[in-house]
Protein backbone atom coordinates (compact mmCIF):
# COMPACT_ATOMS: atom_id res chain seq x y z
CA UNK A 1 0.00 0.00 0.00
CA UNK A 2 1.29 3.35 -1.26
CA UNK A 3 2.32 5.49 2.11
CA UNK A 4 -0.15 8.53 0.37
CA UNK A 5 -3.58 5.83 0.69
CA UNK A 6 -1.69 4.80 4.04
CA UNK A 7 -1.75 8.36 5.72
CA UNK A 8 -5.67 8.69 4.72
CA UNK A 9 -6.48 5.12 6.51
CA UNK A 10 -4.22 6.05 9.37
CA UNK A 11 -6.24 9.31 9.87
CA UNK A 12 -9.61 7.39 9.93
CA UNK A 13 -7.81 4.62 12.54
CA UNK A 14 -6.33 7.55 14.84
CA UNK A 15 -9.97 8.44 15.23
CA UNK A 16 -10.57 6.10 17.73
CA UNK A 17 -8.63 5.10 20.90
CA UNK A 18 -5.50 2.81 20.10
CA UNK A 19 -6.96 -0.41 21.43
CA UNK A 20 -10.08 -0.14 19.46
CA UNK A 21 -8.13 1.33 16.07
CA UNK A 22 -6.39 -1.81 16.70
CA UNK A 23 -9.49 -4.08 16.56
CA UNK A 24 -10.94 -2.41 13.37
CA UNK A 25 -7.66 -2.57 11.62
CA UNK A 26 -7.47 -5.93 12.16
CA UNK A 27 -10.76 -7.13 10.74
CA UNK A 28 -10.64 -4.94 7.83
CA UNK A 29 -7.63 -6.44 7.04
CA UNK A 30 -9.18 -9.83 7.41
CA UNK A 31 -12.06 -8.62 5.33
CA UNK A 32 -9.66 -7.55 2.83
CA UNK A 33 -8.43 -10.64 2.67
CA UNK A 34 -11.88 -12.32 1.70
CA UNK A 35 -12.15 -10.60 -0.70
CA UNK A 36 -8.60 -10.80 -2.30
CA UNK A 37 -7.80 -7.43 -2.14
CA UNK A 38 -4.46 -8.34 -0.29
CA UNK A 39 -3.13 -9.83 -3.36
CA UNK A 40 -3.09 -6.48 -4.99
CA UNK A 41 -0.32 -5.24 -2.31
CA UNK A 42 3.28 -5.49 -3.41
CA UNK A 43 5.63 -8.00 -1.91
CA UNK A 44 9.35 -7.22 -0.56
CA UNK A 45 12.21 -8.44 -2.73
CA UNK A 46 13.23 -11.74 -2.30
CA UNK A 47 16.73 -11.61 -0.90
CA UNK A 48 16.67 -15.63 1.12
CA UNK A 49 18.47 -16.03 3.78
CA UNK A 50 19.20 -18.66 6.48
CA UNK A 51 18.62 -17.92 9.84
CA UNK A 52 18.28 -20.63 12.86
CA UNK A 53 18.12 -23.38 10.34
CA UNK A 54 14.67 -21.77 8.58
CA UNK A 55 14.55 -19.83 5.16
CA UNK A 56 13.46 -16.57 5.23
CA UNK A 57 12.60 -14.60 1.91
CA UNK A 58 13.81 -11.47 3.16
CA UNK A 59 14.98 -9.94 6.70
CA UNK A 60 11.36 -8.15 8.00
CA UNK A 61 8.89 -9.97 9.94
CA UNK A 62 5.80 -9.09 11.89
CA UNK A 63 6.58 -8.55 15.57
CA UNK A 64 4.64 -10.46 18.57
CA UNK A 65 1.64 -8.46 20.19
CA UNK A 66 -0.46 -7.18 16.93
CA UNK A 67 -1.73 -10.63 16.70
CA UNK A 68 -2.25 -12.33 20.11
CA UNK A 69 -4.61 -14.67 19.55
CA UNK A 70 -3.52 -15.97 16.01
CA UNK A 71 -7.14 -14.71 14.68
CA UNK A 72 -5.69 -12.75 11.49
CA UNK A 73 -2.52 -14.83 10.60
CA UNK A 74 -3.56 -15.57 7.09
CA UNK A 75 -4.62 -11.70 6.54
CA UNK A 76 -1.45 -10.33 8.05
CA UNK A 77 0.52 -12.96 5.65
CA UNK A 78 -0.93 -12.25 2.47
CA UNK A 79 1.10 -8.08 3.38
CA UNK A 80 4.16 -10.24 2.51
CA UNK A 81 6.14 -10.21 5.76
CA UNK A 82 8.79 -13.00 5.66
CA UNK A 83 7.90 -14.83 9.23
CA UNK A 84 4.88 -13.52 11.99
CA UNK A 85 5.26 -13.83 15.56
CA UNK A 86 2.08 -14.37 17.10
CA UNK A 87 1.12 -14.42 21.18
CA UNK A 88 1.97 -13.67 23.79
CA UNK A 89 0.26 -16.36 24.72
CA UNK A 90 -0.34 -18.01 28.04
CA UNK A 91 -1.62 -21.30 29.48
CA UNK A 92 -5.01 -20.22 30.69
CA UNK A 93 -7.35 -17.32 29.42
CA UNK A 94 -6.45 -13.88 30.93
CA UNK A 95 -7.99 -10.57 30.38
CA UNK A 96 -4.95 -8.54 30.58
CA UNK A 97 -4.62 -4.85 32.69
CA UNK A 98 -7.48 -3.08 32.90
CA UNK A 99 -8.27 0.15 29.96
CA UNK A 100 -6.88 2.23 28.93
CA UNK A 101 -4.04 0.09 28.58
CA UNK A 102 -2.54 1.40 25.14
CA UNK A 103 -1.92 5.10 24.76
CA UNK A 104 -0.20 6.73 21.34
CA UNK A 105 2.68 9.77 21.42
CA UNK A 106 1.66 10.50 17.67
CA UNK A 107 4.12 13.46 17.39
CA UNK A 108 6.85 10.77 18.65
CA UNK A 109 5.99 7.49 17.02
CA UNK A 110 5.56 5.95 19.71
CA UNK A 111 3.06 3.82 22.23
CA UNK A 112 2.91 2.85 25.33
CA UNK A 113 1.20 -0.37 26.44
CA UNK A 114 0.35 -2.04 29.65
CA UNK A 115 -1.96 -4.61 28.12
CA UNK A 116 -0.47 -7.19 30.42
CA UNK A 117 -0.39 -10.69 28.04
CA UNK A 118 -3.98 -10.26 27.81
CA UNK A 119 -4.90 -13.49 25.58
CA UNK A 120 -7.42 -16.21 24.86
CA UNK A 121 -4.95 -19.05 26.21
CA UNK A 122 -3.08 -21.86 24.66
CA UNK A 123 -6.47 -23.96 24.04
CA UNK A 124 -8.01 -21.60 21.69
CA UNK A 125 -4.61 -20.50 19.85
CA UNK A 126 -4.14 -24.06 18.78
CA UNK A 127 -7.24 -24.52 17.78
CA UNK A 128 -6.99 -21.03 15.34
CA UNK A 129 -4.12 -22.52 14.12
CA UNK A 130 -5.06 -25.79 13.41
CA UNK A 131 -7.65 -23.35 11.03
CA UNK A 132 -4.93 -20.88 9.46
CA UNK A 133 -3.44 -21.71 5.14
CA UNK A 134 -0.74 -19.85 6.54
CA UNK A 135 2.35 -22.31 5.89
CA UNK A 136 5.25 -20.02 6.17
CA UNK A 137 7.75 -19.28 9.15
CA UNK A 138 5.79 -18.72 12.49
CA UNK A 139 7.02 -17.87 15.78
CA UNK A 140 4.91 -18.40 19.07
CA UNK A 141 5.68 -15.93 21.94
CA UNK A 142 4.89 -17.68 25.03
CA UNK A 143 4.05 -16.17 28.34
CA UNK A 144 3.48 -17.10 32.05
CA UNK A 145 -0.10 -16.33 33.74
CA UNK A 146 -0.28 -13.38 35.59
CA UNK A 147 -1.15 -15.10 38.62
CA UNK A 148 1.32 -18.07 38.13
CA UNK A 149 3.43 -17.49 41.04
CA UNK A 150 7.62 -16.62 40.09
CA UNK A 151 8.97 -20.12 41.31
CA UNK A 152 6.51 -21.82 38.79
CA UNK A 153 6.91 -19.85 35.82
CA UNK A 154 8.93 -22.47 34.34
CA UNK A 155 5.69 -25.17 34.58
CA UNK A 156 4.17 -23.02 32.57
CA UNK A 157 6.68 -22.12 29.60
CA UNK A 158 7.07 -25.75 28.99
CA UNK A 159 2.91 -25.96 29.13
CA UNK A 160 2.84 -23.30 26.29
CA UNK A 161 5.72 -25.35 24.38
CA UNK A 162 4.06 -28.58 24.58
CA UNK A 163 0.96 -27.51 23.35
CA UNK A 164 1.92 -25.04 20.57
CA UNK A 165 5.44 -26.72 18.81
CA UNK A 166 3.46 -28.82 16.32
CA UNK A 167 2.52 -25.26 15.11
CA UNK A 168 5.74 -23.65 15.33
CA UNK A 169 8.58 -22.64 12.95
CA UNK A 170 9.85 -21.54 16.37
CA UNK A 171 9.26 -20.82 19.82
CA UNK A 172 10.14 -17.38 22.13
CA UNK A 173 9.69 -17.00 25.48
CA UNK A 174 8.58 -13.78 26.71
CA UNK A 175 10.77 -13.25 30.25
CA UNK A 176 11.13 -9.06 29.45
CA UNK A 177 7.57 -7.55 29.55
CA UNK A 178 7.73 -4.80 31.93
CA UNK A 179 3.54 -5.48 32.32
CA UNK A 180 3.77 -8.94 34.37
CA UNK A 181 4.39 -8.08 37.69
CA UNK A 182 8.35 -9.83 38.36
CA UNK A 183 8.69 -11.65 35.09
CA UNK A 184 12.00 -9.46 34.26
CA UNK A 185 13.33 -11.24 37.26
CA UNK A 186 13.53 -14.36 35.52
CA UNK A 187 16.26 -12.58 33.51
CA UNK A 188 18.02 -12.72 36.23
CA UNK A 189 21.02 -15.35 36.37
CA UNK A 190 20.10 -18.35 38.45
CA UNK A 191 16.47 -17.68 37.43
CA UNK A 192 17.35 -17.67 33.75
CA UNK A 193 19.69 -20.87 33.76
CA UNK A 194 17.14 -22.88 35.59
CA UNK A 195 14.20 -21.99 33.16
CA UNK A 196 16.97 -22.03 30.03
CA UNK A 197 17.35 -25.87 31.55
CA UNK A 198 13.90 -26.57 31.54
CA UNK A 199 12.79 -25.25 28.24
CA UNK A 200 15.90 -27.44 26.81
CA UNK A 201 15.17 -30.72 27.74
CA UNK A 202 11.50 -30.03 26.69
CA UNK A 203 12.76 -29.56 23.46
CA UNK A 204 15.26 -32.08 23.29
CA UNK A 205 12.43 -34.46 24.04
CA UNK A 206 10.36 -33.24 21.08
CA UNK A 207 13.36 -33.52 18.61
CA UNK A 208 13.73 -36.99 19.55
CA UNK A 209 10.22 -37.97 18.64
CA UNK A 210 8.79 -35.21 16.08
CA UNK A 211 11.07 -32.37 15.33
CA UNK A 212 14.05 -29.41 16.84
CA UNK A 213 11.66 -26.46 17.35
CA UNK A 214 14.23 -23.45 18.05
CA UNK A 215 14.03 -22.16 20.96
CA UNK A 216 14.33 -17.62 20.80
CA UNK A 217 14.74 -15.66 24.01
CA UNK A 218 13.20 -12.32 23.91
CA UNK A 219 14.85 -9.87 26.31
CA UNK A 220 14.39 -6.19 27.70
CA UNK A 221 16.32 -3.02 26.64
CA UNK A 222 17.04 -1.95 30.09
CA UNK A 223 19.56 -4.60 30.86
CA UNK A 224 23.07 -3.00 32.01
CA UNK A 225 26.38 -4.02 30.03
CA UNK A 226 27.04 -6.36 33.09
CA UNK A 227 23.33 -7.73 32.69
CA UNK A 228 23.78 -8.43 28.67
CA UNK A 229 27.18 -9.77 29.49
CA UNK A 230 25.61 -12.68 31.96
CA UNK A 231 22.77 -12.85 29.89
CA UNK A 232 24.64 -14.00 26.58
CA UNK A 233 27.12 -16.59 28.80
CA UNK A 234 23.95 -18.12 29.75
CA UNK A 235 22.18 -18.19 26.41
CA UNK A 236 25.70 -19.67 25.16
CA UNK A 237 25.93 -22.25 27.85
CA UNK A 238 22.34 -23.29 27.25
CA UNK A 239 22.84 -23.09 23.38
CA UNK A 240 19.27 -21.35 23.00
CA UNK A 241 19.00 -20.60 19.16
CA UNK A 242 17.94 -17.05 18.82
CA UNK A 243 17.72 -13.48 20.58
CA UNK A 244 15.21 -10.64 20.00
CA UNK A 245 16.76 -7.73 21.25
CA UNK A 246 14.46 -5.74 22.42
CA UNK A 247 11.11 -5.67 24.06
CA UNK A 248 9.41 -1.76 25.19
CA UNK A 249 11.38 0.12 27.57
CA UNK A 250 10.51 1.45 31.02
CA UNK A 251 12.52 4.53 30.60
CA UNK A 252 10.88 7.81 29.27
CA UNK A 253 13.74 9.33 27.34
CA UNK A 254 13.09 11.32 24.26
CA UNK A 255 9.10 11.16 25.06
CA UNK A 256 9.19 13.57 28.39
CA UNK A 257 7.06 16.86 26.78
CA UNK A 258 4.39 13.82 25.74
CA UNK A 259 1.09 14.20 28.04
CA UNK A 260 1.08 10.39 28.65
CA UNK A 261 4.50 10.23 29.42
CA UNK A 262 3.93 9.19 33.21
CA UNK A 263 1.34 6.27 32.21
CA UNK A 264 2.98 2.92 33.28
CA UNK A 265 3.66 0.39 30.86
CA UNK A 266 6.20 -0.60 27.64
CA UNK A 267 7.05 1.97 25.86
CA UNK A 268 8.03 1.16 21.82
CA UNK A 269 8.77 3.20 18.36
CA UNK A 270 11.21 5.89 17.77
CA UNK A 271 12.19 6.95 21.35
CA UNK A 272 13.52 3.06 21.59
CA UNK A 273 15.28 2.96 18.42
CA UNK A 274 19.17 3.96 19.37
CA UNK A 275 18.84 1.86 22.97
CA UNK A 276 17.84 -1.20 21.40
CA UNK A 277 20.32 -0.41 18.47
CA UNK A 278 23.08 -0.42 21.31
CA UNK A 279 22.06 -3.62 22.69
CA UNK A 280 22.30 -5.49 19.22
CA UNK A 281 25.66 -3.76 19.13
CA UNK A 282 26.64 -4.83 22.88
CA UNK A 283 25.60 -8.07 22.49
CA UNK A 284 26.50 -9.23 18.96
CA UNK A 285 30.47 -9.47 19.98
CA UNK A 286 29.55 -11.05 23.27
CA UNK A 287 27.37 -13.90 21.14
CA UNK A 288 30.46 -14.79 19.15
CA UNK A 289 28.11 -15.54 15.89
CA UNK A 290 26.69 -18.48 17.22
CA UNK A 291 23.18 -17.26 18.62
CA UNK A 292 21.51 -15.28 15.72
CA UNK A 293 19.72 -11.79 16.91
CA UNK A 294 16.40 -10.75 15.78
CA UNK A 295 15.70 -6.87 16.22
CA UNK A 296 12.49 -5.50 17.37
CA UNK A 297 12.01 -2.14 19.33
CA UNK A 298 12.44 0.97 17.12
CA UNK A 299 12.28 -0.56 13.98
CA UNK A 300 10.04 2.53 12.68
CA UNK A 301 11.63 3.21 8.99
CA UNK A 302 13.83 1.69 6.44
CA UNK A 303 17.07 3.88 7.77
CA UNK A 304 16.35 2.05 11.39
CA UNK A 305 16.06 -1.35 9.39
CA UNK A 306 19.33 -1.18 7.73
CA UNK A 307 20.29 0.53 10.72
CA UNK A 308 19.21 -2.86 12.94
CA UNK A 309 21.10 -5.06 10.31
CA UNK A 310 24.42 -3.04 10.35
CA UNK A 311 24.53 -3.39 14.26
CA UNK A 312 24.43 -7.17 13.61
CA UNK A 313 20.85 -8.24 13.77
CA UNK A 314 20.13 -11.26 11.03
CA UNK A 315 15.94 -10.44 11.06
CA UNK A 316 14.19 -7.69 12.39
CA UNK A 317 10.51 -7.34 13.91
CA UNK A 318 8.17 -4.46 12.76
CA UNK A 319 5.05 -3.53 15.09
CA UNK A 320 5.33 0.07 16.27
CA UNK A 321 6.62 1.33 12.62
CA UNK A 322 3.60 -0.72 10.78
CA UNK A 323 0.99 1.15 12.58
CA UNK A 324 2.83 5.42 11.56
CA UNK A 325 4.02 4.38 8.41
CA UNK A 326 2.17 0.72 6.93
CA UNK A 327 4.13 -1.19 4.76
CA UNK A 328 6.47 1.40 3.34
CA UNK A 329 8.44 0.17 5.59
CA UNK A 330 8.99 -2.89 4.35
CA UNK A 331 10.10 -1.59 1.24
CA UNK A 332 13.80 -2.19 -0.43
CA UNK A 333 15.28 -3.34 3.26
CA UNK A 334 15.87 -6.77 1.58
CA UNK A 335 20.12 -6.58 1.44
Amino acid sequence: MHFSMYSYLRKFLFYFNPERSHTIALQGLRFADKLGLLRLVTKPTAHPRTVMGLTFQHPVGLAAGLDKNADYVDALAALGFSFIEIGTVTPKPQTGNMPPRLFRLVEQEALINRMGFNNKGMEYVAHQLEKTRYRGILGINIGKNKDTPLEHAADDYRLGFRHLWKYASYITINISSPNTPGLRDLQEANALTALLATLKKEQGKIAEIHRYIPLVVKISPDLSHEALRTMATILLQQKIDGVIATNTTIQREGIEQSPVAHEAGGLSGRPLQARSTYVIKQLHPLLQNNIPIIASGGVIDKASIQEKLAAGASLVQVYTGLIYHGLEIMNDTSK
